[in-house]
């Protein structure tokens, strides 16, 4: 199996020089005649690069010859071909029919959008071998139009900034200047002929609308000048650059875009910014949220685009960035995505919306494919590779014709046809990825993928937005998504799970059983409004209260030992009704409580066993703890079956009374899961028919209801009956027979109160602990001092191996003392050992480790 190697991670300082060593830019050396905006002094480079940014868009003589790359042709004119026939030849308030100006600055976005389209048709080349209608190709008076329709626009509703920026900042300072930029690039010189002031005049607004900015550039010290937006701003503003001749302005915008792939180092941030990349290959944008399926995708994007842009040339970055980029490839984008589907865990509220995680995983494979071009022939083999995997995969439905860039076209063709490709996914089918920066957690086995999403004071609770992901109350609070390997995950997952399963019923989470109010039901838009206590669409409080609230509890991480790994979490209120009981925010504004739990989730090769403790609410509530949810077809034929403690057998749903195992299993889709409970009491299990419109998640779908199949299960904790406790395994694959013997053979539980949750596993011999209190914790052989996370396995040759970590970030260390004198054969740096009466100390140094693993090796068994 050829497959990317795993290289260091740079620290921000390495990036930092990496950036200051770069060289000024130079752009490729292609053939670009053209007249120069008024007042510019011709420059060769702009020109060089300004012909790449072209046939990035419109393609060359080269690839558009190619077979593979007509139906991206055929789609770029047939989209030209309609906006052109319904281009008002005389506007008055709107360019395009039902697309008036004035007020909507998404209609004047789409109305830049579509002249774009436009404009791309008429300079795409047509060598022989291309089958596109050759009307439009070089057309000079439909370019003409364009450039009119330009001049109209930005007369009329653009030029004016005191009655522009209305609506979202997002648009002005980024939607609108992507399209704008790049249709100025693809008529540049129909537009010099024609207006020769024109371009730099909308340049000039462009920089006015940098109102986030300073003097009409980014400002990176401004939090919304950060991670994928600003990504987005300095790759328009190299455009722009290009366009004017403007070499300064081409190498601040490289400059500033370089400041986002630097590592985010959180105890020494740049600029306050903590959107980006962090050394565990986690990725937050908005501040806190964990975003690599959305956002991270759009800066992927950017970065390759960047490159390929930049290749060859005095501008070319350094080749450690690509290096950087094969990293994030292999431990931050393909371990979140599972046989070709984005997991949910990392789209924040982009898990409202329609598009698939095929969709949003499809976005990432032409980024991989322009990466084999610019990297070593060893690593672009291991990226070849994973785009022949992902092609494998049936429901992706990888359509070609979608790439932003024609040459990547020709590349993914070339992959999939050669026979010299063993398609391979960069992933191990046995792997772990503790992503603490952002408190998730992905466990990867060949039949299954267990995805797990927590929250801390560090990072959101959930993200709501623009009426998108109405009812995300629950999704960091330890929810989990398991994915069965060769399931059709749409089936299972996407929109339709979170509009078919009731917020407070998500698998994993444990929560109060109450109704809540979304924000438009609340407020009667998508955001509060209080302008006179700071809260407007866009303010830093309504992003800290509302759209994005953080949790109040330090104690969320976890420890990977190999491919093995244990995650705790202890659930708190989140930093809205925190701030509300302390009388910081307007009477009228409505924050809930949450419940409170300590939870810890074991990860081996067969089973996830959980374990919860001091499960209870303050309020009065009863609290509902789902043990998992599943939604299918409701065609499916899917059979509940199970036995009690007592032998007495489940056959049908309702409420089983002190169960010792349950068994899911769809034999439409070929899916099973068991689940075994060490617990007693009473668990429900529910399947249920659900209709429900994808509107009740996200206002801008559909009214038109889904039908689904619901499964759960869960346990409810009455109110008035103190904390409750929780203890179960998930096994994924399971067969009604291996689940009967399970609890005789499978991992044993040692622990679990309040203070430690501890399970062994005999057959791995592995120990996992999370220990939830200040003072000393004995397990067995082995006493942790305080709060940490622990796993613990023997290895060969007379080993063991002890993996430590500090959930809460804020300890100098952690210490685990060991009984009996043990050498300490092996340890990372800066851990210590020490004798002390009756057995052996080592220190783990923790201190601003970000939640990072640390592992010492040490002669003897009996621990595990």
């Amino acid at each position: 199996m050829r497959s990317i190697g795993r290289r260091t991670v740079l620290t921000a300082a390495g990036v930092t020089a990496v950036a200051a060593a770069l060289p000024r830019p130079q752009i490729a050396s292609a053939a670009s005649a053209g007249t120069h905006t008024a007042g510019r002094e011709p420059s060769d480079s702009a020109d060089a690069l300004l012909a790449t940014i072209v046939g990035s868009l419109a393609g060359t003589e080269q690839t558009n010859a190619a077979p593979a790359v007509q139906d991206k042709l055929s789609d770029l004119y047939e989209q030209a071909t309609k906006n052109l026939a319904d281009l008002i030849a005389d506007p008055t308030t709107e360019l395009f029919p039902g697309r008036p100006l004035g007020s909507s600055d998404s209609n004047l976005e789409t109305t830049y959008k579509k002249l774009y389209e436009i404009a791309v048709a008429t300079v795409m080349p047509l060598p022989a071998g291309a089958t596109v209608p050759t009307d439009l190709s070089g057309n000079t008076e439909v370019q003409e139009q364009v450039i009119d329709a330009l001049r109209w626009v930005h007369e009329h509703y653009f030029a004016d900034q005191e009655s522009g920026y209305y609506g979202n900042w997002y648009n002005w300072e980024i939607g609108i200047p992507t399209h704008v930029s790049r249709t100025l690039a693809l008529l540049r010189d129909a537009v010099a002929e024609a207006d020769p002031d024109l371009a730099e005049q909308y340049v000039q607004s462009m920089d006015a609308y940098l109102r986030e900015g300073k003097d009409g550039d980014v400002d990176l010290d401004s939090r919304f000048h950060t991670g994928a937006n600003l990504a987005d701003i300095t790759t328009n503003r190299i455009v722009q650059g290009a366009v004017l001749g403007d070499t300064d302005r081409i190498t601040k915008a490289i400059s500033d875009q370089l400041t986002v792939y630097q590592i985010i180092d959180p105890y020494h941030l740049q600029h306050g910014v903590t959107d980006g990349f962090y050394a565990d290959g986690s990725f937050i944008m908005h501040s806190s949220v964990p975003y690599t399926g959305s956002y991270g995708i759009g800066l992927l994007e950017r970065v390759t685009t960047t490159i390929a842009m930049l290749a060859g040339t005095e501008h070319a970055t350094d080749p450690e960035l690509t290096d950087q980029i094969n990293t994030w490839l292999a431990t931050t984008f393909a371990p979140v995505i599972v046989e070709g589907w984005m997991m949910e865990i990392v789209k924040g509220r982009a898990v409202s919306r329609t598009a698939t995680g095929y969709t949003n995983a499809t976005s990432v494979v032409e980024s991989v494919v322009a990466m084999t071009a610019h990297t070593t022939p060893e690593s672009a083999a291991g990226l070849e590779a994973y785009v022949a995997y992902l092609h494998g995969i049936e429901q992706m439905d990888i359509s070609p014709a979608s790439f932003a860039d024609p040459a990547n076209i020709v590349r993914y063709d070339e992959i999939i046809a050669s026979p010299d490709i063993t398609p391979a996914d960069l992933v191990p089918s046995a792997a772990t990825f503790a992503y603490n920066a952002m408190d998730r957690h992905v466990h990867h086995r060949a039949e299954y993928t267990f995805a797990l999403a927590r929250s801390s004071e560090r990072v959101s609770k959930y993200e709501y937005m623009n009426g998108e992901n109405l009812r995300p109350w629950f999704q960091g609070d330890g929810a989990h998504y398991l994915y069965l390997a060769g399931d059709d995950q749409t089936d299972a997952f996407g929109v339709d799970y979170f509009t078919a399963v009731d917020a407070n019923r998500l698998a994993g989470v444990s929560a109060p059983d109450e109704e809540r109010q979304t924000i438009p039901e609340l407020y009667g838009q998508p955001y509060y409004e209080n302008p006179d206590a700071g809260f407007t669409s866009s303010s830093v409080k309504q992003n800290l209260y509302v759209y994005f609230p953080l949790g109040t509890n330090s104690y969320s991480g976890g420890t990977t030992l190999g491919t093995y790994a244990v995650a705790g979490m202890q659930q708190s209120d989140d930093a809205a009704y925190v701030a509300q009981q302390a009388g910081e925010l307007p009477e009228d504004f409505v924050a809930y409580p949450n419940c409170r739990s300590s939870k810890s989730w074991f990860m081996f090769d067969d089973e996830i066993v959980v374990l919860a403790s001091g499960i209870r609410d303050e309020h009065d509530r009863a609290v509902i703890s789902t043990i998992d949810a599943r939604t299918c077809d409701p065609g499916d034929t899917v059979q509940v079956t199970g036995q009690n403690r007592y032998g007495r057998a489940v056959t049908e749903t309702g409420t089983v009374h002190d169960p010792a195992w349950v068994h899911y299993e769809n034999s439409t889709r070929g899916t099973s899961i068991g689940y075994v409970f060490y617990t007693e009491g009473d668990i429900d299990v529910r399947l249920d028919r659900v209709e429900r419109a994808p509107s009740y998640v996200r206002t801008s779908n559909s009214d038109t209801p889904i039908t689904q199949q619901v499964f759960d299960v869960s346990h409810t904790h009455p109110t008035g009956n103190g904390s409750g406790s929780l203890a179960y395994a998930i096994v994924p694959g399971a067969t009604s027979r291996a689940l009967a013997g399970y609890r005789r053979s499978g991992p044993e539980v040692l622990e679990h109160g309040d203070e430690v949750h501890a399970v062994r596993h005999a057959g791995l011999g592995l120990l996992g602990a999370n220990s939830f209190t200040d003072g000393e914790h004995r397990i067995g052989n082995l006493t942790v001092h305080g709060r940490a996370s622990v796993l613990v396995q023997d290895a060969d040759r007379g080993r063991t191996v002890l993996a430590v970590s500090d959930p809460t970030f804020s300890r100098e260390t952690v210490t685990i003392t060991i009984r009996g004198r043990r050498p300490v054969l092996q340890t990372d740096d800066g851990v210590t050992v020490r004798r002390v009466r009756g057995g052996t100390r080592l220190e783990f140094p923790t201190h601003e480790a970000y939640g990072k693993t640390f592992t010492a090796t040490i002669r003897g068994h009996g621990i595990a």
